[in-house]
C-alpha cells in the first residue's frame, strides 16, 4: 500500500511528521507531496522541511490512500486547491483510504466526501464542516468506511496507529506501539487504544 500525504505551508508539525514516522516504522510507503510548487516548506510553527515530491511530478492514481494534516493555514491552502479536491473526490469514488486531522477535515468537507459519514476535527472547525453526516464530539479518532478523521495534534499518534491497523492489521499496530513504547504510556495512564 502506498499513501499520499498532501502538504502546504502552514501544516501542523506534529500532524504531518508523526503519521509519516509511524507508517514508515510499519513499512508502509508514504510520500510527502508539496502542493505549493516548491519542495521547501514551513510548518505552522516555523519548522522548515523538504517534501519528497511536488504534486505535479506524481500520479495520484499510483496511491492507495491520502492523508491531510491540519494546521489552519495549511489546511485552508489544501482546501482551496482544485487539484487536491479532485484527488479527494477520485479517491472516495474508488473507496481508497482517506484520512485527515485537526483542521484537515475542511478539505474533505469541501470535496463533499463527508456527506454520509461520521467525522471529527479540532472543535473550532466543527462550524466549518457544512456537509458532514454526523459530527462526533466525544471521540479522538473516528473511522467511517474509508474515511478516518482525528481531533488534533495531541492525538496524532492515535490516528497514525489507526491507519497502521487499517492498512496492515492489529499485529503491525502493536509492533509500532511497542517500538515507540506507546504501550508503557497506556499502562501508566490505564488507557487502551
Amino acid at each position: 500500500m502506498k499513501i499520499l500525504e498532501l502538504l502546504a505551508d502552514g501544516n501542523e508539525t506534529i500532524e504531518l511528521l508523526t503519521v509519516v514516522d509511524y507508517l514508515r516504522r510499519a513499512d508502509i510507503k508514504i510520500d510527502m507531496v508539496s502542493t505549493t510548487g516548491s519542495k521547501e516548506l514551513t510548518t505552522s510553527h516555523g519548522v522548515k522541511y523538504q517534501a519528497d515530491f511536488l504534486l505535479e511530478d506524481i500520479n495520484p492514481a499510483d496511491y492507495d490512500g491520502v492523508y491531510i494534516p491540519g494546521g489552519t493555514k495549511g489546511a485552508e491552502s489544501l482546501r482551496d486547491n482544485e487539484k487536491v479536491i479532485d484527488i479527494i473526490k477520485d479517491f472516495d469514488k474508488e473507496n481508497k483510504l482517506i484520512a485527515a486531522i485537526c483542521a484537515g477535515p475542511i478539505v474533505l468537507d469541501r470535496a463533499g466526501v463527508l456527506k454520509d459519514k461520521k467525522a471529527t476535527s479540532f472543535p473550532t472547525i466543527k462550524k466549518d464542516l457544512q456537509n458532514v453526516g454526523q459530527y462526533i464530539d466525544d471521540e479522538i479518532v473516528v473511522t467511517d468506511g474509508n474515511i478516518t478523521t482525528g481531533r488534533g495534534a495531541a492525538v496524532t499518534n492515535y490516528l497514525a496507529l489507526r491507519l497502521v491497523e487499517l492498512i496492515k492489521g492489529v499485529d503491525a499496530k502493536e509492533e509500532v506501539k511497542y517500538g515507540i513504547q506507546h504501550s508503557a504510556v497506556e499502562d501508566y495512564f490505564k488507557i487502551r487504544f
